[in-house]
């Protein structure tokens, strides 16, 4: 398969266009407050399924801030936890969940979260995105694509992949992309899906890499 032409270029224009969108100082300073772990990072990512990004901050930090691994979170009823995270999605089913894993995560590996991304995958409702997420952002680990809906639609427009699911344009993705742009390719194509290459009617006009793509899919944009 061959490779993403000008993907350099590609990476330089997003980076240098989605700086603009930082996270607010607010936000910033908050999540200062929560201990950065990899059990951080999976409880977070379970949060943010199907919950806005600034209702997932507000809801994690309050959490973790002060129970931020397996033993804490055990310490707490599942009311309580859901009482900290609401008005996230479907929290009481997350509430149960999180203790769920906390405990699993406790007994069968001893307090860590695993670093293996298969063992990952063991654990209740954790699917390949979240495992791909815990293994860049938690464990740091290197040769791991986290494909969330606009990483899996981004792609598929700009013309790199042909793909039905999440799942097969991670794999796509793999043979296209060179591996030094994996690490940054999550944050980056969420911030672009959420800001300019919106799922409907997305903003060409405003895009920095609009001369690089071929548009499939688009029936109207701005």
């Amino acid at each position: 398969m061959q490779k993403i032409q000008n993907i350099n270029k590609i990476f330089n224009l997003l980076r240098q266009e989605l700086s603009r969108y930082q996270l607010p100082q607010i936000s910033r300073e908050k999540w200062k407050e929560v201990n950065q772990t990899p059990f951080t990072t999976l409880v977070s990512c379970i949060l943010s399924l199907r919950t806005k990004d600034n209702i997932t901050d507000k809801a994690s930090v309050k959490l973790l801030k002060n129970h931020d691994s397996p033993e804490k979170i055990l310490l707490l009823s599942e009311d309580k936890i859901g009482s900290l995270i609401y008005p996230v999605g479907f929290y009481k089913t997350k509430a149960k969940k999180i203790k769920e894993i906390s405990k699993i995560i406790l007994e069968k590996y001893g307090g860590e979260v695993p670093a293996d991304f298969d063992e990952l995958l063991t654990l209740p409702g954790v699917g390949r995105k979240t495992a791909n997420i815990v293994m860049v952002y938690g464990h740091k680990k290197e040769g791991y694509l986290p494909i969330d809906t606009h990483c899996h639609r981004i792609p598929n427009r700009l013309g790199w992949v042909t793909t039905k699911n999440p799942e097969q344009t991670e794999i796509a993705l793999k043979a296209v992309l060179p591996k030094n742009y994996w690490s940054e390719f999550n944050s980056l194509f969420v911030l672009f899906g959420q800001k300019i290459c919106v799922p409907i009617s997305p903003l060409c006009s405003k895009c920095p890499i609009e001369n690089y793509c071929q548009k499939i899919g688009v029936k109207n944009h701005r």
